[in-house]
């Protein structure tokens, strides 16, 4: 089943508030050497990647050639996960694939996974996944979003919360 999000800017406006911004990505920072990324197991998805603070993380199919396309009013729903200001991104010991950093328009450093640029969802809230499998256009652009899975697998799961 495939889930859309269809945004008129009245709907930006109100969400913009929701989801942070370009000046306010999700920093990946964990202090004392922690783990940037770990895996988290989550009813009806299996175990996926979590952010440092236990959030979903996905990606988008247009990116997987490496190329940052999620900017200006899809910021507000998909914010980028940040490389840590001091330390190397780092995976916890369940993380499969390799987590490196691209550079984004505005200089900040942002998680790959295997090569893709790695967000979290706005619209995700109290350990729940959302994001999963949805497609949204914009600025002439459709993203279709996949959670990431310890396998490397996305796809069109239920929405499951967290065991």
């Amino acid at each position: 089943m495939r889930r859309y999000l269809t945004i008129g800017l009245a709907g930006l406006a109100i969400l913009a508030g929701c989801g942070g911004s370009e000046d306010e990505p999700t920093t990946a920072a964990a202090s004392g050497g922690e783990p940037t990324v770990t895996v988290k197991s989550v009813d009806g998805v299996g175990r996926i990647l979590v952010d440092a603070g236990g959030a979903a993380l996905y990606t988008a199919d247009q990116e997987t050639d490496g190329t940052i396309r999620c900017v200006d009013d899809c910021l507000a729903f998909c914010q980028p996960l940040t490389a840590p200001e001091s330390g190397p991104v780092q995976g916890g010991t369940d993380v499969r694939g390799t987590l490196d950093v691209v550079e984004r328009d505005d200089g900040t450093q942002q998680v790959t996974h295997d090569g893709r640029p790695v967000y979290r969802f706005s619209e995700d809230e109290d350990g729940r996944v959302t994001g999963d499998g949805l497609e949204d256009d914009f600025g002439g652009m459709t993203f279709s979003w996949q959670v990431i899975t310890v396998g490397g697998d996305g796809g069109d799961a239920p929405a499951g919360g967290y065991d």
